[in-house]
């Protein structure tokens, strides 16, 4: 895999060169010229038209290699495609009237490439800020206060849509600081609306934009103004490497065990087989398998997350350039694989990449029942490489398919039962939930079923893999 790095800065203190002026077609007032033919030698006439000729040469010769003239590029183009673009930096440095920021220019020209010149969105350039929050994700770990934050719409809860930007009607809330958090040893409560971060009013702003400014470097402080009731405070909290939780699992009515999946990281896949291990012990007979909102992640978690319901077999192939294939099998080693164990697996549109492997792997083969909205329809694979300054690209390297070499794109997973939700809908009901109880407990009303209600606050997932989620009750959420 190759790298394109930036054309070479100038030397410091270097500001740009200006095309040299005309030379005049009339002589200047009060030059040899103006007085009488008789004054100065023919010879001294001769020499400095010469001088002038030669010095205007030189000038002229000066000005087009500053502008970009041949033997002047400062910028190595890997192909001759590539000299325009070469040419264009030079082009640019020279005759420019303001400076420029190479830093800027160059990761223009990146994205600019894979915007325009590859034709998939999934492949793509990002900056340093966001290529080293996004591998904080990946890997479970990040640096930030450990605080599970929504946007909430305070005066119409159902109408989240409404809520683009932060305002005092959508206010960035505080659903519940994670256990043994830095935001839960500071006193950071649930219910807690924060109206500024160091300062600064969330008020104009997105979800992510207040991510990026509450995560940061451990060790650092950020301050919260947090309105509590009829108070309002500061809390400053010192930033902490922390530990995502990706999973959430909890028993239902009937003996029905409920687990929800939020991500596809290096630790979701124990954490899952965690979860599994717990329900089972508590005497679950059945299981819910919410994937809903879940963005995917490793292709491995989601092999290893398969493997818990499906003994043998494939669970996808992966189709490479050059026909080549590799195939991946269940591992062997799953706690649910019993069929006589019924799952139901939840997805909507936000369930995308791994989830989909996953929900595919279990329709395919006869272990769960899918019930909801279709997948997202993603069925690529990307490999993620770091560049000199810190940034990143995204790479699509193949395509995945399922145990029957169907493709989920773009239509993606379709659920065996489809639940609607109708508008007006109250927002602390799940009807997902209740419609796959309802299955599970053979139930044939349209009455909600013990446990259906939507999750406590206190059960919430404590991590989301993308920074921001969508919930069901209502709200924007993010991990912070």
């Amino acid at each position: 895999m190759t790298e394109q790095t930036p054309p070479p800065t100038s030397p410091p203190g270097e500001s740009p060169l200006t095309p040299p002026a005309p030379i005049p077609t009339t002589a200047p007032y009060g030059s040899p010229a103006t007085s009488s033919p008789r004054s100065g030698s023919p010879v001294a006439w001769i020499a400095s038209l010469i001088l002038a000729a030669m010095v205007g040469a030189l000038l002229f010769v000066g000005g087009y290699l500053a502008a970009g003239g041949q033997g002047s590029t400062s910028c190595a183009a890997p192909t001759e495609a590539f000299a325009p673009l070469c040419e264009a930096y030079d082009k640019l440095k020279a005759q420019y009237v303001d400076q420029l920021d190479d830093t800027k220019l160059a990761e223009g020209a990146i994205e600019g490439m894979f915007e325009h010149g590859v034709p998939d969105p999934f492949s793509g350039y990002m900056p340093p800020d966001q290529y080293q929050r996004a591998l904080g994700d990946l890997s479970g770990r990040f640096s930030g206060i450990g605080a599970e934050m929504g946007v909430r719409n305070l005066e119409n809860p159902a109408d989240l849509e409404a809520c683009t930007q932060l305002s005092d009607t959508c206010a960035l809330v505080v659903i519940s600081p994670l256990p043994d958090s830095p935001a839960e040893r500071a006193g950071l409560a649930a219910g807690d609306i924060v109206r500024a971060v160091d300062g600064v009013s969330v008020n104009g702003a997105t979800l992510e934009d207040q991510v990026a400014k509450v995560r940061g470097e451990a060790g650092t402080d950020v301050t919260l103004k947090l309105r509590r009731g009829d108070q309002t405070l500061d809390l400053t909290i010192t930033r902490a490497e922390i530990q995502t939780q990706e999973v959430t699992r909890r028993m239902l009515d009937g003996r029905i065990g409920y687990i929800a999946l939020h991500g596809f990281s290096d630790a979701s896949a124990t954490q899952f087989q965690d979860g599994i291990r717990f329900l089972l012990d508590q005497g679950a007979t059945s299981i819910v398998f919410d994937l809903r909102d879940n963005p995917g992640g490793y292709i491995e978690a989601a092999r290893k997350v398969a493997s818990e319901f499906i003994a043998e077999g494939v669970i996808f192939t992966q189709e490479s350039a050059g026909d080549e294939v590799t195939t991946w099998e269940a591992t062997g080693d799953g706690l649910a694989t019993d069929p006589k164990l019924p799952v139901v697996v939840l997805t909507n549109n936000g369930s995308a990449s791994a989830s989909e492997i996953v929900a595919a792997a279990l329709q395919e083969l006869g272990r769960a029942t899918i019930v909801g909205q279709h997948s997202y329809g993603k069925n690529t694979v990307q490999v993620w490489a770091p560049l000199d300054n810190g940034g990143g690209v995204r790479i699509t390297i193949s395509r995945w398919f399922t145990p029957k070499h169907h493709s989920v794109a773009p239509d993606g997973v379709q659920p065996d039962v489809v639940v609607e939700v109708p508008e007006g809908t109250p927002p602390d009901r799940d009807l997902y939930l209740e419609r796959a109880v309802e299955i599970l407990t053979n139930r044939t009303t349209g009455a909600a079923a013990p446990g259906a209600p939507a999750p406590d606050p206190a059960d919430r997932p404590s991590a989301l893999l993308s920074p921001v989620g969508y919930d069901p009750a209502g709200q924007l959420l993010a991990i912070v």
